[in-house]
């Protein structure tokens, strides 16, 4: 059911421009003899990115309760921001991905040493469970507490961190579809997935509208992971701001490697396809999730 018309374009600018103000403040004013962690962390999150993750979250919060107050979801949003880029910035250590750029620029060991690259990862991730905690509007603690408890999931070992030592462990190695669909599915999705979950919650969600918000964030998911296999192989390292090539470089399990450019668009477009049902009863303002879905499928970076 819809009927809401969405600018993507003008969309994504103003949820951007609102996650950007929200992460600004909450970076300011480095205590004193942290001055230069401050501008390790804030290099790498400030220093662009889509913002999928928190705008994700902010879009499922208002499919659910169009009106909802940003003030209640931005903690949430803003959080897993914190997390996703903790984590780019550990990939590209040189004892993971050995990657020099990061969204158009050196990554964060290059620009500011691997010591404290570290530790402006780790300052990310606990800075994004004070935040979520710390929040003093709505919504009610038990809900904010399994929110909390749904992104930690997501992001430690049953998730991204686990996808990431399994995305390791397979580098080199013959890997069949179902392996790599768990490794994607950790590694990429249980964030994505955790994203639409956290707003659909922050906003007030039933269980069967979170069921179903469930499945399409798992699907976006598995449609972003897949897309970036192929854009590694299809796009330049200028669209993509790091390195291109650098999957088949490292002799990881891609669904390009695996069943060719042709079949991983298709099995991107199913992915997108689920998602969309997903929603089927939803209004039209999940319009900007169903938009956000499709983005995900076109995107050239």
């Amino acid at each position: 059911m819809t009927g809401m018309t969405v600018d993507l374009t003008n969309y994504l600018r103003s949820r951007q421009a609102l996650v950007n103000q929200s992460l600004e403040a909450f970076f300011t004013s480095p205590p004193p003899g942290l001055e230069n962690h401050f501008a390790a962390m804030r290099y790498s999150l400030l220093g662009g990115g889509k913002r999928i993750r928190p705008i994700l979250c902010l879009a499922a919060a208002e499919a659910i309760h169009p009106t909802v107050d940003s003030d209640t979801v931005l903690p949430f949003a803003c959080a897993l921001e914190c997390i996703h880029t903790y984590s780019l910035i550990h990939d590209d250590l040189p004892a993971m991905d050995d990657d020099d750029l990061r969204r158009g620029r050196l990554t964060c060991h290059k620009k500011f040493g691997e010591a404290a690259a570290i530790l402006a990862g780790d300052g990310l991730l606990t800075m994004a469970f004070e935040i979520m905690s710390a929040a003093s509007t709505p919504p009610p603690a038990e809900i904010r507490l399994r929110i909390i408890g749904l992104i930690a999931r997501a992001a430690g070992p049953m998730g991204m961190v686990g996808g990431q030592v399994m995305d390791l462990a397979c580098e080199g190695r013959a890997v069949d579809l179902d392996t790599l669909r768990q490794v994607h599915e950790k590694k990429t999705g249980a964030l994505l997935t955790a994203s639409v979950q956290a707003g659909a919650l922050a906003a007030g969600c039933d269980n069967d509208r979170f069921q179903a918000i469930t499945v399409f964030g798992e699907q976006i998911g598995l449609a972003f992971q897949i897309i970036d296999d192929l854009l590694d192989v299809t796009a330049t390292t200028e669209q993509l701001g790091k390195k291109a090539g650098a999957d088949a470089s490292r002799k990881k399990a891609t669904y390009p490697a695996l069943v060719g450019i042709k079949e991983t668009r298709t099995r991107a477009r199913q992915a997108v396809d689920d998602a969309l049902h997903a929603l089927d009863n939803f209004t039209e303002h999940a319009d900007p999730l169903r938009e956000l879905a499709r983005f995900i499928e076109q995107r050239t970076y």
